[in-house]
């Protein structure tokens, strides 16, 4: 005995809900990518013709206008960097030493805290800056 179905499967495919899922994907991606945030202290760099971007992960010394020092994010002092320097670069005697200095900063700031990394064992340092307009 064969029963006669009311439901009749439809052979065509539907495309509302990859479209729905395509749709949400994109907006997810479009809103992630605007929250995308560069992590450390707000300073403003000096601008350099030649730029090289540097992918890794290196200890960050950061001067600001106003006369703080940063290292990585948290604040030091002249007197404690060398304190907390230490430790950051005994696990790589190699990692480069980058100084963010802000435009503002005297070039005798910036030395002196060159001077203390290199009184603690750093051995190699870049100066970060910002690519001048038409710098390639």
């Amino acid at each position: 005995m064969k029963f006669e179905r009311s439901f009749k499967v439809n052979p065509a495919f539907n495309y509302a809900a990859l479209t729905d899922i395509v749709m949400q994907l994109l907006i997810f991606f479009l809103l992630s990518s605007s929250f995308v945030i560069m992590p450390g202290v707000k300073v403003q760099l000096p601008k350099a013709l030649t730029t090289e971007v540097q992918t890794d992960r290196n200890t960050v010394i950061t001067l600001t206008g106003s006369g703080k020092i940063f290292l990585n994010l948290d604040e030091v002092t002249k007197a404690t960097l060398a304190q907390k320097l230490i430790p950051v670069l005994d696990k790589d005697r190699n990692q480069v030493v980058i100084l963010k200095a802000e435009k503002t900063v005297s070039l005798q700031s910036a030395v002196d805290v060159i001077d203390i990394a290199k009184g603690v064992g750093a051995q190699r340092f870049m100066i970060a800056t910002e690519p001048a307009e038409g710098a390639k």
